[in-house]
């Protein structure tokens, strides 16, 4: 995979319209070497109302089309990223230090996100309701218009276009805000795409900044739909910020993911899945497993395992395929992570691996019997970090999986996959995989957390979509006019 990042985006303007900017240049750098690999121009304020203001009005047309016009947009544009992965892969690799198996992931995640909205497209979007009169009554999904989407660094691919891809589908126009650390990855490669494969002028606007602009987008009162992946504290202020302007807001937003290691599981197999679960992407993703819940019988064991797996991954630049595990995106998460774990070893947990760092490269880290009033517990770290707790029965391990402000995703791993499947009616979380990671989505599913993981709608799958960005319209006609006494 060549990691070439000679394409140039600032000062351009694409027949699509969509890079809207003449605020200050945000720098486009490499956590991985900090080489600069290109600048962008930030939006302003003024930037976002123009933006707007084209997008409503190319709504109506993208709208009016025959849904198969446009699926055909989003079927081209996926098999464009299929001819040519590294279009996005390469960005990915060196501007969100994606190691180059979880950026050849995620684009094929990006391009399965794009075929599924397109079947979207076509999907039945109304149903017939019976009536007391002598009347046709429809109620049927309608475009909400304009969607406002914020996306986040870590897998800025997918989480950028697991929403502008359906809203499209179903003939809404996008105002799409991507990290300002991965604007690229996030953004232009991904609005690139969709204009060559023939999305009209207005239909999608990506617009670079940071918080100032993020808020504005909020606020803006010609986005009466936000789409919002980030952390819980974010959306926590977003929700604050929308409520009163009673806009459609979806908010998906962070976890502490639990592992549940039953005392009959395949420790080995448990010990490659809790690896995977922690350090792919070195723990960037929301659905990271954060909780490691081994029984007391099995847990010196395991520890063990985990960190043979911890030891023996390479870290470094993912410019070079042989490291599996990238960089943390900035300094300042390095600093947070190696202060909870130091924090946690200071009470009294073991440093079985890892816990040192080299830049930005933080190595994987083991820690067992952290304490349940222990940050390394209780808080998303958002590192390559893998807590391990000890519980003697099955009703313990419930209780503390559940005590969790979160609810995103729970993984059991057992020999007895149907025992674990009762279990999962005790379990409150957005999904539960038996068998297999914590770190597990597809473009079929309906993807969301519950508590402080989200709240709003999910991503995925037709009816999830169409609940998410379109709203019910009632719709009844008769044959004749309707005779009232007035």
């Amino acid at each position: 995979m060549t990691t070439d990042v000679t394409t140039q985006w600032s000062g351009k303007l694409y027949s699509g319209g969509w890079v809207a900017g003449s605020g200050p240049r945000i720098e486009v750098r490499s956590p991985a070497t900090g080489e600069r690999l290109d600048e962008v121009a930030s939006a302003s304020t003024e930037d976002l109302d123009a933006a707007v203001a084209q997008a409503r009005e190319a709504q109506r047309a993208w709208a009016a089309l025959p849904y198969d016009k446009r699926a055909a947009v989003l079927l081209k544009a996926a098999q464009l990223l299929q001819e040519n992965p590294e279009r996005l892969a390469r960005w990915l690799v060196a501007e969100a230090g994606s190691g180059q198996g979880k950026a050849a992931f995620e684009v094929g995640l990006v391009t399965t996100e794009l075929q599924e909205s397109a079947a979207l497209a076509s999907h039945p979007y109304g149903e017939m309701l019976r009536s007391v009169k002598p009347r046709l009554s429809v109620a049927r999904r309608v475009p909400v218009g304009v969607v406002g989407v914020i996306s986040p660094f870590n897998f800025p691919g997918i989480l950028s276009m697991r929403s502008v891809a359906p809203a499209l589908a179903v003939g809404n126009a996008v105002i799409l805000k991507p990290d300002p650390r991965t604007t690229i990855s996030g953004g232009f490669a991904l609005a690139a795409l969709l204009e060559e494969a023939g999305l009209p002028a207005g239909v999608l606007h990506v617009l670079p900044g940071g918080a100032e602009l993020g808020a504005a987008l909020v606020a803006h009162p010609g986005i009466p739909c936000l789409s919002f992946t980030g952390s819980t504290t974010a959306g926590r202020k977003i929700g604050e910020a929308a409520g009163p302007l009673l806009k459609k807001v979806h908010l998906e937003l962070g976890g502490n993911n639990a592992l549940l290691v039953l005392p009959d599981a395949d420790l080995d197999a448990a010990a490659s899945v809790g690896a995977w679960g922690s350090f792919l992407h070195q723990g960037q993703i929301c659905m990271t497993t954060g909780r490691h819940f081994v029984h007391s019988s099995v847990a010196d064991e395991y520890v063990a395992a985990l960190a043979d797996k911890a030891k023996n991954l390479t870290v470094g630049d993912p410019a070079d395929p042989t490291n599996a595990l990238g960089p943390i995106i900035d300094a300042h998460q390095r600093d947070r992570i190696h202060a909870i774990v130091t924090g946690a070893v200071e009470q009294g947990a073991t440093l079985a691996a890892g816990g040192e760092y080299t830049n930005l490269f933080y190595r994987p880290t083991v820690l067992g019997h952290v304490r349940p009033d222990s940050p390394a517990y209780t808080e998303e770290i958002f590192g390559p970090v893998a807590p391990v707790i000890t519980y003697d029965t099955v009703e313990e391990a419930i209780e503390l999986i559940n005590g969790s402000d979160y609810g995103l995703s729970v993984s059991i791993l057992t020999s007895n996959p149907y025992a674990a499947y009762e279990l999962a009616d005790r379990i409150d979380s957005g999904a539960i995989h038996i068998n297999d990671a914590t770190v597990d989505d597809e473009a079929t599913a309906p993807f969301g957390g519950s508590k402080a993981s989200g709240v709003g709608g999910r991503f995925g799958g037709p009816h999830a979509g169409l609940e998410t960005f379109t709203e019910t319209q009632w719709i009844t006609m008769q044959q004749e006019i309707e005779r009232y006494p007035f």
